[in-house]
């Protein structure tokens, strides 16, 4: 199967980083609670005059830079997210404008929540498989404003979230390539800045019921994409799964009997950062070289929806 081949990577942070303690300042909780819950120690907030905007923008130009090619040589932007500065137009044609680009191209948001990045990959191999881009590279980005859409006086949740983004320049390639996207359709347990009448406009979670799905889901999902790739887990090199909670990780981790390097976190420096996590960490480990050529990364999503998904990318 045509699978898709990086060519770079970026990510953009806000300049305000947020500690627990500082979080102490916020909302009744402290660092003790925050780190034994879920291993994270701090995370970035936008200030008002940061967007969600100039973080995916900030990411595609990085991720352009290193892959060495101009914004017109794009020919697709798919952007990730369910916290864009705006109902429309969408982030995907803000980062087109921030970028420079003088000719049209296909440009469009997904949300699915978590696993959106995922979701942004295939769709983006999907178009330039169809010949719907306008060249034979596409940017795939991952971008959340979580911070906007926190309730700050519910110290379960504002706690776990944080605000980045991150960007792939890909294209079609004849490597290894496997993905699997599926949702259940339970929208209870988790929703964010809900347009029903009646309801609060902040994003809302039941943690433990998604703590319960999350550790579940993963090895059925790693497991499912193996069978249909015909690997075993031997054969992966990196798991970087969404980087929700370090708890859910380790769970999954010992369920598996995996070794746990094979299991990236990094949600300790980030907090949950929705689309963004999976992006976000490969861009870490591109950049300092854990992904070495010829290595199997394995990526696993999970979120509101309930999505989950998976996909297999080599390098």
């Amino acid at each position: 199967m045509t699978g898709l081949q990086i060519l770079g990577s970026g990510h953009g942070l806000p300049k305000r980083c947020v500690t627990n303690e500082d979080m102490a300042q916020i909302v009744d909780t402290n660092n003790e609670w925050i780190t034994t819950r879920t291993g994270i120690e701090q995370r970035y907030f936008c200030s008002e005059e940061e967007t969600c905007g100039q973080l995916a923008a900030q990411a595609a130009q990085q991720a352009l830079q290193q892959a060495n090619l101009s914004a017109d040589q794009i020919g697709l932007i798919v952007a990730a997210t369910f916290t864009s500065d705006y109902l429309t137009p969408s982030l995907a044609c803000q980062v087109h404008q921030a970028l420079g680009c003088t000719k049209p191209i296909p440009c469009m948001d997904v949300n699915a929540a978590c696993t959106g990045f995922l979701y942004g990959l295939e769709t983006a191999r999907s178009l330039l498989m169809s010949g719907s881009a306008n060249s034979e590279y596409a940017l795939v980005i991952g971008a959340e404003g979580l911070s906007r859409v926190l309730d700050f006086t519910d110290r379960t949740s504002c706690v776990l979230f944080g605000d980045a983004a991150a960007a792939m320049v890909v294209r079609l390639a004849d490597t290894p390539y496997s993905c699997i996207l599926n949702a259940s359709g339970d929208t209870t347990s988790l929703f964010a800045n809900s347009l029903l009448p009646n309801q609060a406009r902040f994003l809302q979670m039941d943690g433990k019921a998604i703590f319960r799905f999350a550790v579940d889901i993963i090895p059925k999902c790693l497991e499912q994409l193996l069978q249909k790739s015909g690997l075993t887990l031997e054969q992966i090199d990196h798991v970087v799964c969404h980087q929700a909670n370090s708890r859910i990780i380790d769970h999954v981790v010992k369920k598996l009997g995996a070794p746990p390097t094979m299991f990236y976190k990094n949600m300790q420096r980030f907090g949950n950062t929705s689309a963004a996590s999976i992006p976000l960490a490969l861009d870490e480990l591109l950049q300092n070289g854990t992904i070495r050529p010829g290595q199997k990364v394995v990526c696993i999503g999970f979120g509101a929806g309930l999505t989950w998904g998976a996909c297999l990318l080599s390098f």
